[in-house]
């Protein structure tokens, strides 16, 4: 006697994939440009901002990709569908994110240690048109629909953008003073600005991997809410859970005054979750009042009525 799933169809099919794709196209296409140019330089800064648009590209691949699995339909093996792809999708390119903090680190301690020369006008050239191309492609990705993946592959855009930034700062005070320590100095302020928003992804994709409660959810609150439902005498083994950061599922067990009266309780109870917390995707489980719950997780109780 549980409530039916509630699923929310999918957005159209490949609506992301165009933005995706352009964006992947651009960020490669113009990664080979920079790598080449901060090779010919010897800017560490362009080369590392090369590095990090070829990662750029390998995040927009794994979103365009997540973005396709996530719209495939629910089946027998996956009953919820292959939502969870775009959230493994930001995980991982979060951790390579990581991965190419530690290179910047590494390769900018040698710089400091031995600096090396720099052509600075190359250098001023090549990160202000590759400032310019990462505009244009934070651009076409921030006109998607926001949502984890989408925002992983953002975060790498807009770090390869200040990056782009960093880079031609350092061309230009090396063209103007000579001072070599501005390029590994530089990158090292690319690495710790990147690695705080990469921290904060991870932190939100494992919240929802581990079917963490959503952030915009008071699990208390809709404990007592569907406590105070007519009919229900307490409310306990209450879940809220994640399928994706953008779709809450929701599981109780519910003590009952009367089991015949269940139809209208349960009607009740999930326009409750429906109006005062946007939960659709729900399943509540009656239980006569008074049955022994040795394993109870968590109890919300009626609360008697108050008197004026």
């Amino acid at each position: 006697m549980s409530s039916p799933a509630h699923t929310h169809p999918h957005p159209p099919a490949g609506r992301h994939r165009p933005a995706f794709v352009a964006a992947l196209l651009i960020t490669f296409a113009y990664a080979l440009v920079e790598l080449s140019g901060g090779l010919w330089s010897g800017s560490l800064a362009l080369v590392s901002d090369a590095g990090h648009m070829f990662s750029d590209s390998i995040a927009l691949a794994f979103a365009a990709i997540a973005a396709w699995l996530a719209r495939r339909p629910a089946s027998l093996r996956h009953s919820y569908g292959w939502a969870r792809a775009e959230v493994i999708g930001a995980t991982l390119n979060g951790l390579i994110m990581l991965g190419i903090i530690v290179m910047l680190v590494v390769e900018a301690v040698q710089r400091l240690l031995a600096p090396q020369p720099v052509i600075a006008g190359g250098v001023i050239l090549i990160a202000f048109i590759g400032l310019v191309v990462n505009i244009a492609v934070a651009f076409i990705l921030s006109r998607g629909e926001r949502n984890l993946n989408a925002r992983a592959a953002l975060l790498h855009v807009m770090g390869d953008l200040v990056s782009s930034i960093a880079a031609l700062i350092a061309g230009a005070v090396i063209y103007a003073t000579g001072w070599l320590l501005i390029d590994p100095i530089l990158s090292l302020v690319i690495a710790a600005l990147i690695l705080v928003s990469t921290l904060r992804l991870l932190r939100d994709t494992l919240h929802v991997l581990m079917e963490g409660v959503p952030a915009s959810v008071d699990l208390a609150q809709i404990g007592k809410a569907l406590a105070q439902v007519p009919g229900v005498a307490s409310v306990h083994d209450l879940h809220v859970w994640g399928i994706t950061p953008e779709s809450a599922a929701l599981s109780a067990h519910l003590d009952v005054d009367d089991l015949a009266g269940w139809a209208a309780i349960l009607e009740a109870a999930r326009t409750v979750l429906h109006d005062r917390f946007g939960i659709d995707h729900v399943t509540l489980q009656p239980e006569a009042r008074g049955t022994a719950h040795p394993h109870v997780v968590r109890l919300w109780p009626r609360r008697p009525p108050s008197h004026s």
